[in-house]
């Protein structure tokens, strides 16, 4: 981070603290931090303490205007290389969704051409209301990246989702959109994410405990990173990414169909999803009424979409995951293998943190050679990005 310029913008929440530690470790990383607080903020933490600990001026005020040689808010916004806003609370993430500039940050938000990181804290019921998830999805689609709130002790007194990222961890998704070229670019590339649904009625279904956001995490990263992406999801509920074309799928059968269809077009695949291995035989027209005694389901194969890819490349890249619950290794070389794979990544989705439904996983990554990487427990963006490194790699190569 040595000489990057970055603008730390600071709103009104109690995680305003934790915005002091992370101007500390910035500015001790080497870069140039400018500090804006909200009016709000300053009720938590002085501007005083962010000047000591950025050695900047921190600028308050919309018309504060020290230099009359510029305006302040263009100054900012031009002097950015990075714009950083933690924490993020509701009202703010509203105002750069809406496009409102009523204070100096907002106001700056507009001007700046600069990436944006937004590490939002609030209160778990604020965080999880729809108008709040709204606002965070279209800001997503602008191509504003998130690091997730943690889950915990609110200051409210409440225990959920809200408490705003830890100071490392943020460093940790700075560090990597600085990290970021546009090394993909040219790439043609295939993402599948989610669970798929099997039908059993109208009424109910067979599926699985993937979010997608594994998935979702790949295919943002690689398009931020130049690749022309189509990402083939099954049923989730995450916001589709920027500058990615989203194919949404239902079932098993219907992802095969759309990932053959696409095949012979892509440089790579990565397939992500958690793809049903089996479904119900048979499919009933009308609701299955209940009866006395036992229920007996019986199941038939869905297609093997990887095993299938894997037979049929002509020179694509093949990347595959493998959610275990013991013995990872043996078990993701063996389906490397089995369904001739380029790299597999694998994960033990037993432990906490990892696999399914998490904003975090940690993983091995394998090759025909054997172990190649294994990640520790990250954000699924930092895994992501670590992946396409390897891709990359394997493209040069």
């Amino acid at each position: 981070m040595q000489g990057k310029r970055i603008v730390l913008g600071v709103t009104g929440g109690i995680a305003a603290f934790k915005a002091a530690a992370l101007c500390s470790k910035l500015t001790q990383s080497g870069a140039r931090v400018r500090v804006v607080m909200t009016r709000s903020a300053t009720e938590f933490v002085t501007p005083l303490t962010f000047q000591a600990l950025s050695q900047h001026e921190v600028t308050t005020e919309v018309f504060d205007e020290p230099n009359p040689e510029v305006i302040a808010h263009i100054d900012l916004a031009d002097h950015a290389d990075l714009v950083v806003i933690a924490p993020a609370t509701a009202h703010t993430i509203a105002k750069l969704a809406y496009g409102l500039a009523d204070d100096m940050l907002s106001s700056l938000m507009l001007a700046t051409r600069a990436e944006v990181l937004i590490a939002p804290a609030m209160n778990v019921h604020m965080y999880a209301h729809p108008t709040v998830q709204q606002n965070m999805a279209t800001l997503k689609k602008r191509g504003y990246a998130f690091v997730e709130p943690g889950e915990g002790q609110l200051a409210c007194g409440y225990v959920g989702k809200g408490r705003m990222a830890e100071p490392e961890e943020i460093m940790q998704a700075i560090a990597t959109m600085f990290k970021r070229t546009r090394d993909l670019t040219g790439c043609r590339m295939l993402v599948t994410a989610g669970p798929t649904v099997e039908a059993l009625d109208p009424v109910r279904f067979f599926s699985n405990r993937s979010s997608g956001k594994m998935g979702y995490a790949i295919a943002e990263q690689a398009a931020k990173r130049g690749a022309d992406v189509v990402l083939v999801s099954g049923p989730t509920h995450l916001a589709p990414p920027a500058d990615v074309t989203v194919v949404p799928v239902t079932s098993a059968e219907d992802m095969y169909r759309e990932v053959r269809a696409r095949f012979p077009d892509q440089d790579v695949v990565i397939k992500a999803a958690a793809v049903a291995d089996y479904r119900p035989a048979t499919y009933s027209e009308h609701k299955l009424k209940k009866q006395d005694g036992e229920l007996t389901v019986k199941f038939a194969r869905t297609p093997d979409i990887l095993a299938e890819l894997g037979r049929t490349k002509e020179g694509q890249l093949l990347v595959g995951f493998a959610a275990e619950t013991n013995d990872v290794a043996t078990h993701a070389q063996d389906k490397l293998k089995r369904k001739n794979l380029d790299l597999i990544v694998a994960n033990d989705v037993s432990k906490p943190g990892v696999g399914f439904a998490t904003d975090t996983n940690a993983v091995s990554i394998y090759n025909a050679g054997g172990l190649v990487t294994s990640l520790p427990v990250m954000s699924k963006a930092a895994i992501a990005d670590a992946l396409l490194d390897e891709v990359r790699d394997m493209l040069d190569g």
